[in-house]
């Protein structure tokens, strides 16, 4: 699929997982830096977004250095996942979500303000998913890098 996307949108992809300007206009600093209009980057990005290329454009903070975060799992039958996905996506809280091959079958990371609004919006989901949840402490921080180097030639 990579193949079939314009050069911009590779560019993107590619030169922007990690090194996001930090200014007060960041798209027009990429505009600049890949020689097209601000225009041209924003609606790349909204092309991505649509294409489920990207899900979001944010930073990537510590867990619980500000906040409070949380890795949760639930078991969800398989004939019910896709909705339960979907609700849980929904919330601004929830930074990601995916599935397993466990009776824990959906996990996802909750970010809240604090740890009561934390468990509040943990609490909603359950109530609303019909399932419950079990939220998991960090023992131990781990940092995987994912970004990942693109072919641009293909």
């Amino acid at each position: 699929m990579l193949a079939q996307l314009q050069p911009l949108h590779k560019h993107l992809l590619n030169d922007y997982q990690q090194d996001f300007p930090l200014s007060p206009t960041p798209y027009r600093d990429i505009a600049e830096q890949l020689g097209v209009s601000e225009d041209e980057v924003l609606h790349a990005f909204e092309e991505l977004s649509a294409q489920r290329m990207i899900s979001r454009i944010g930073p990537v903070i510590a867990p619980n250095s500000i906040g409070s975060s949380a890795l949760v799992a639930m078991a969800v039958p398989e004939h019910d996942l896709a909705r339960v996905a979907e609700l849980v996506s929904a919330y601004p809280e929830v930074n990601h979500n995916y599935e397993r091959e466990n009776r824990f079958n959906l996990w996802f990371v909750a970010v809240a303000d604090d740890e009561p609004q934390l468990n509040a919006v943990i609490a909603e989901i359950e109530t609303r998913s019909g399932y419950p949840a079990m939220t998991l402490p960090m023992l131990a921080d781990y940092f995987i890098n994912l970004g990942f180097e693109m072919n641009l030639h293909d």
